[in-house]
């Protein structure tokens, strides 16, 4: 039974090597970085159209507002002259108007903390992105050299860790301690 197992592992070993190996690191970075580059499209387009909203809500506001100040006057003219079904029609609208602009109010405040919130992670995004495009072409500079595409502490760089990474250091230190461990002939 242990045989079967070990043997089991082997090939399971062996089907992970040849999946890495389909895997092209190259391709799988710059798919990510396309897939970064849509979500930081998306946020800078809901970023405008919060903008445009809040726009559009600071002309109505103006509107309500304007609507507000002439329905005093309105309302003082109805009365002065003993027109209360008249003056009922100015009330009702300048009530209206006055839930209106509450309601936009507090509309615009939370857009405005959308916004606030949004704008951040979109900077924070940028920054991150542009800093993944640097390591992904510093990256394939080295591939292009003839080296190979890195394990250990630049896949951490990345925020990609492999499973098992070994660094040129390592061997070196490992092989110095097998010398030292070794006695003269």
């Amino acid at each position: 039974m242990a045989l079967i197992n070990r043997v089991a592992r082997l090939l399971r070993a062996d089907l992970h090597s040849v999946l890495d190996r389909l895997e092209e690191p190259e391709s799988l970075l710059r798919q990510a970085l396309r897939e970064m580059e849509e979500a930081q499209g998306r946020d800078q387009q809901r970023l405008r159209r919060l903008d445009q909203a809040a726009v559009q809500a600071a002309g109505r506001r103006a509107d309500l507002e304007r609507l507000l100040a002439e329905s005093d006057g309105q309302v003082q003219a109805c009365l002065d002259a003993g027109q209360d079904d008249l003056a009922r029609g100015v009330i009702r609208r300048r009530l209206e108007a006055e839930q209106a602009l509450k309601a936009l109010t507090r509309r615009a405040a939370e857009m405005e903390s959308e916004r606030n919130e949004l704008g951040a992670r979109v900077h924070d995004n940028a920054t991150r992105l542009e800093a993944m495009r640097q390591k992904v072409e510093i990256l394939a500079d080295q591939e292009a050299e003839g080296g190979d595409w890195p394990t250990g502490r630049a896949w951490d760089d990345l925020g990609l860790t492999p499973e098992v990474g070994v660094q040129a250091a390592d061997v070196e230190l490992a092989l110095l301690r097998a010398k030292q461990g070794r006695a003269p002939a």
